[in-house]
C-alpha cells in the first residue's frame, strides 16, 4: 500500500486501483487503551489514552497551549452520510486527524428495504450506497489513514434490513469493524416481518461474532420518534434489555454489545432532570456490556450553536456516568446537508468536553439519596413492569402487535400512539423455513444447528477447504455494474480540480462550489429569508437556499446563513414572498385520524421498481404518514394500475397513492389517466382520493390527469396526510 507523506492529498484513484486483491488487514474492533495519570507537558490527565502520531488540536491548542492535543480515553465517533463515498475518504482522513477512531457510514435511505447485496458504487441519497468495492474501498483507505495518525480505525455501517445477514457476512469478509443490529429496528419502524428479523437477527450476529465486531443496538430511535421522547424512557430500557440478552444469547460477547445510549430530551426542558436519572438506571442494569452515547437527534434544530450546547451538556452525562464510545450527531441532522466542516467540528467538540472534563469523578460524585437515585429506581421499576406485562401478553411478537413500543406515555401510561405490527404480517412474511434434520451449510460462522457430525469434522468450513470468511480469494468481486452512475464517472467530472492547482470551494464532494454567507438583516425571520435569497441570486449563485434562520427580535432582526458573499442592498419593498404551504400541523391530522380512520393503497405502478420515495412518505422512520396512524396497504413495485384499484374496492380504502418515477415516454402521465379512467369504469372514483408522487410530477400535471392532487420530489408524509385529511372532508360536506 502507498503510504503518503502529511503533506500530500490523497490519491483516490490509487486507493481505488487493486481492489480484486485487497485483503483487509485486520478484524474486529479495537477499544482505546486508558493511560493511568497520563504527563504531558506540565499537565496530568487521569482519563485519557495514548497521545497520536499526527493530529490537529482545538484552535486553542495552537495559539495558547503549544498543539497540546490530548486523546480521551472515550472512543470518538463521526457519522458521514454524503452518499458519494469517495469524498467520505477525504472527511475520514480529516475526521482522524481530530481525534475520530469511529468512522460510522450512513446507509443510503431505503436500503434496509433492498432484498440482497449490491454491486458497485453508485451514488446514494441520504448515505452511501453500501456495496462490497465502497466498503473494501474504505477499508484499504482506514488503512493507511490509521497508519498515519497512529492508532487503529474501527469502521462501521449497519446490518439491517431484508438482507441483513448477507451485509453481515460481507462485512465479516470485508474486515469492517462495527455495525449497528437491532432485529427491533426492522420490525417498527422498516415494517419487516418480526419472525423474519429475529431469526435474521441470530445469523448476523453469530456472524458479526466471528468477526469481533461491536455491535450497535437500535433502541435510541424509539425516542427520536415518540411524540413526547422523554416518556418513552422504560420502553428505551426494555428495548435495550431484549437485544442485549438476544444477542448474547446468538454468541456475541458482552463487551463487543454496545447499547446506544441517547438522552431522552434537551433543553429548554429542564433535561438533566430527565437525562441523568435515565442514564444512571440504565447503567446500573446492564453493568457487563458497553455504552455509546448519541445526542437526541429529535430535538436537533439547525441551529449550529444549539447543537454544540445540546452535544456538551449530553457529554456531561457521558461523563457522570461513563460511556465507552461517544458519538458526535451534527447540525447535518436539521439540515440534512452532510457538511465536511459540521464533522471536524462535532469531533473537536467532542474531544475538547470529554478533556476538558478530565478526572470529573475523582472531584464529585452522584447523590447516593434524593432525586436522582429515587428518579433512577423508578424508571427501573416502570421497566421491570413493562417487561413483566410483555411476558403476560404472550412475549415480544404479542407486545409489538397490541402497540406496546413507541407509545408516547410513560409507562404504564399508554396514549394508544405506538407502532402495533402484525405477528404474520410485514415485508418477508413467511420465508422462514425450518431446517432439515440433516441441514448442513460449510460455513464458518452460522447460527443453529449445523450438523458437522454427520461429515466428521469440527470446523464446517473443512468441506470444502475454507470458506470466504477465511479465504478472500474465494470471495467473488464486481467492480461497476452501471456505466453512468459510478465512482469512475463521478471522478472524470472532478479531473480539474483532482490533485492538481485548481481549487474550488466546497461543503460535502470534492469542488461542488458551495459557499456559505451569514448576515443580520433588519427585518422578521421569514422575509429574511427570501431577501436573503436575493441577495444569493444577484452574485449569480445557482440552487441556492437558507440553511439556517434565527430570531434576534420578532421585527428588529434575523439572523440567516445562505450561499453567497454580497455588498448590495436590496428593496424590500420589491422583495416578492410567496405564502406559507397550507397544510395541518401534525396535532390536527392526529387528532382527524383519531377521530375517523384512513386506509390508502400505495404501491409504485406500472414498471416502476423505485419504492425508496414511496417508502420515506409511508414510514414512520423518515416521518411518513403512518405516524399519524393512517393505514397503509403497500402492494410493492412495479403494480398494474388495476391491482391498485381493485385492492381498494376489496379492502374499502380511502384512496390510493401511486408512485410514478419513470418518465420516459411520458407514462407517468400514461399512469395517472389509467388510475384515474380504471376508477371511473369501476364506479367508485367518486368515493376514492386518488393522488400520485414523484420526481417529474407536479400539482399540476397530476390534476390534469385525473388526479386529486400530485406531489413532488421535496414533498413529505405531512403534505400528504394533510391533503387526504383536507380532501376527505370536503368530499363529505358535498
Amino acid at each position: 500500500m502507498k503510504m503518503y507523506d502529511i503533506n500530500e492529498k490523497m490519491d483516490i484513484r490509487e486507493i481505488l486501483s487493486d481492489l480484486k486483491d485487497y485483503r483487509p488487514k485486520r478484524r474486529g474492533w479495537t477499544w482505546r487503551t486508558k493511560v493511568e495519570n497520563l504527563q504531558i507537558g506540565e499537565h496530568t490527565y487521569s482519563d485519557c489514552s495514548e497521545s497520536l502520531k499526527n493530529s490537529i488540536g482545538i484552535s486553542a491548542a495552537a495559539r495558547y497551549f503549544n498543539n497540546l492535543d490530548p486523546q480521551p480515553q472515550e472512543t470518538i465517533t463521526t457519522e458521514i452520510a454524503s452518499g458519494r463515498f469517495e469524498d467520505d475518504i477525504r472527511r475520514m482522513r480529516m475526521a482522524a486527524w481530530h481525534g475520530a477512531d469511529h468512522i460510522m457510514v450512513i446507509r443510503t435511505a431505503g436500503q434496509s428495504h433492498f432484498d440482497g447485496l449490491i454491486e458497485g458504487t453508485p451514488q446514494g441519497i441520504g448515505g452511501v450506497a453500501v456495496s462490497r468495492k465502497q466498503v473494501r474501498a474504505h477499508r484499504k483507505a482506514c488503512d493507511f489513514i490509521e497508519a498515519e495518525v497512529g492508532r487503529p480505525i474501527n469502521y462501521h455501517s449497519y446490518v439491517s434490513g431484508v438482507a441483513g445477514p448477507d451485509i453481515a457476512v460481507m462485512f465479516a469478509e470485508e474486515g469492517v469493524n462495527g455495525a449497528h443490529q437491532d432485529p427491533q429496528y426492522n420490525v417498527l419502524y422498516r415494517n419487516i416481518n418480526m419472525v423474519r428479523s429475529f431469526v435474521d437477527a441470530a445469523e448476523s450476529k453469530a456472524v458479526m461474532a466471528w468477526a469481533d465486531m461491536a455491535q450497535i443496538d437500535g433502541a435510541h430511535n424509539a425516542n427520536a420518534t415518540a411524540r413526547d421522547a422523554w416518556k418513552v424512557m422504560p420502553e428505551l430500557i426494555v428495548q435495550h434489555g431484549l437485544n442485549s440478552i438476544f444477542s448474547y444469547k446468538a454468541g456475541m460477547k458482552k463487551d463487543m454489545i454496545c447499547l446506544s445510549t441517547v438522552p431522552p430530551t434537551a433543553a429548554p426542558m429542564p433535561c438533566t432532570k430527565y437525562d441523568l436519572p435515565y442514564a444512571v438506571a440504565l447503567r446500573e442494569f446492564f453493568t457487563e456490556y458497553r455504552m455509546r452515547a448519541q445526542q437526541n437527534t429529535k430535538y436537533i434544530t439547525s441551529s449550529s450553536r444549539e447543537a454544540t450546547v445540546t452535544h456538551v451538556m449530553n457529554m456531561m452525562i457521558s461523563k457522570l456516568t461513563s460511556a465507552d464510545i461517544q458519538s458526535t450527531i451534527t447540525p447535518d441532522e436539521g439540515r440534512n446537508v452532510p457538511w465536511h466542516m459540521f464533522n471536524i467540528e462535532a469531533c473537536d467538540t467532542a474531544k475538547q468536553t470529554l478533556v476538558g472534563l478530565d478526572g470529573l469523578l475523582e472531584m464529585v460524585e452522584l447523590k447516593t439519596e434524593g432525586f436522582l437515585p429515587e428518579q433512577a429506581r423508578e424508571l427501573q421499576e416502570r421497566a421491570v413492569l413493562y417487561l413483566e406485562e410483555l411476558l403476560e401478553v404472550g412475549g415480544y411478537f404479542e407486545a409489538v402487535e397490541k402497540g406496546f413500543f413507541v407509545d408516547s406515555g410513560k409507562y404504564p401510561e399508554r396514549n394508544g400512539d405506538g407502532i402495533g405490527r402484525q405477528i404474520d404480517g410485514g415485508i418477508g412474511a413467511g420465508t422462514v423455513y425450518e431446517r432439515d434434520a440433516d441441514y448442513f451449510a460449510p460455513v464458518t460462522a452460522h447460527f443453529g444447528n449445523n450438523n458437522i457430525e454427520q461429515y466428521g469434522i469440527t470446523n464446517p468450513s473443512d468441506a470444502i477447504g475454507g470458506c470466504t470468511l477465511e479465504d478472500g480469494d474465494k470471495i467473488i468481486f464486481i467492480d461497476e455494474l452501471d456505466d453512468v452512475d459510478n465512482v469512475n464517472t463521478r471522478l472524470d467530472e472532478k479531473e480539474a480540480y483532482r490533485n492538481t492547482n485548481l481549487i474550488k470551494p466546497e461543503v460535502e464532494w470534492l469542488a461542488d462550489g458551495t459557499v456559505t454567507v451569514e448576515m443580520v438583516l433588519p427585518t422578521d425571520p421569514r422575509t429574511a429569508e427570501f431577501a436573503g435569497i436575493e441577495f444569493a441570486k444577484k452574485m449569480n449563485l445557482t440552487d441556492v437556499e437558507v440553511i439556517h434562520s434565527e430570531v434576534l427580535h420578532p421585527v428588529e432582526g434575523s439572523r440567516i446563513q445562505v450561499k453567497g458573499k454580497v455588498d448590495f442592498h436590496i428593496d424590500l419593498n420589491e422583495l416578492v414572498i410567496p405564502p406559507l404551504p397550507d397544510v395541518l400541523n401534525d396535532d390536527e391530522i392526529r387528532e382527524a385520524i383519531d377521530e375517523k380512520s384512513l386506509l390508502l393503497i400505495a404501491a409504485t405502478v406500472g414498471q416502476d421498481e423505485h419504492s425508496v420515495g414511496l417508502r420515506e412518505v409511508i414510514d414512520i422512520k423518515h416521518g411518513g404518514i403512518e405516524k399519524y396512524g393512517i393505514d397503509v396497504e403497500y402492494l410493492g413495485t412495479s403494480c398494474p394500475v388495476e391491482k391498485l384499484v381493485d385492492a381498494a374496492i376489496e379492502l374499502n380504502a380511502d384512496g390510493i397513492l401511486a408512485s410514478t418515477i419513470i418518465s420516459h415516454d411520458d407514462v407517468h402521465y400514461k399512469n395517472m389517466k389509467r388510475l384515474h379512467e380504471y376508477a371511473i369504469e369501476k364506479g367508485v372514483r367518486d368515493k376514492l382520493i386518488i393522488c400520485a408522487g414523484g420526481t417529474q410530477v407536479t400539482p399540476e400535471i397530476a390534476v390534469n390527469n385525473g388526479m386529486d392532487q400530485g406531489f413532488g420530489k421535496s414533498d413529505r408524509g405531512q403534505a400528504v396526510a394533510s391533503f387526504f385529511v383536507k380532501k376527505r372532508v370536503e368530499k363529505e360536506a358535498k
